[in-house]
């Protein structure tokens, strides 16, 4: 299954090898992201950004911890073997991003 890339602005080769560009599939918002995992299904491996700029109203977006609050609490889905990766350069929302899904994670093997 292909990788997962949410983010506004960056591109694959702005935080990963070049050469993974063709693993993976890019999403630009909140809403892209839920559409995308409601249509493709969890991927293997999803790589994170928090901000995720401006809405259509100027106000501003869902961001990447309200797309890992989505996974967790409204997918569905199990997330026991999911892979994830932080990127973004906010590095308090990084690590809420990572202690929401690490810790859910443990959760499920430990249940």
């Amino acid at each position: 299954m292909k990788k997962l890339f949410l983010d506004d602005v960056r591109t694959i080769d702005m935080v990963y090898d070049k050469s993974m560009e063709l693993e993976f599939d890019i999403v630009r918002t909140y809403n892209d992201f839920v559409a995308y995992i409601k249509q493709n299904g969890l991927p293997h491996f999803i790589s994170f950004d928090n901000d995720l700029g401006l809405d259509e109203n100027g106000e501003v977006a869902p961001d990447g911890y309200a797309a890992a609050k989505w996974l967790v609490y409204e997918s569905g889905l199990d997330l026991i073997n999911l892979k994830f990766n932080v990127h973004s350069a906010n590095p308090v929302a990084s690590k809420q991003i990572e202690g929401l899904l690490n810790n859910y994670i443990k959760h499920l093997k430990n249940s």
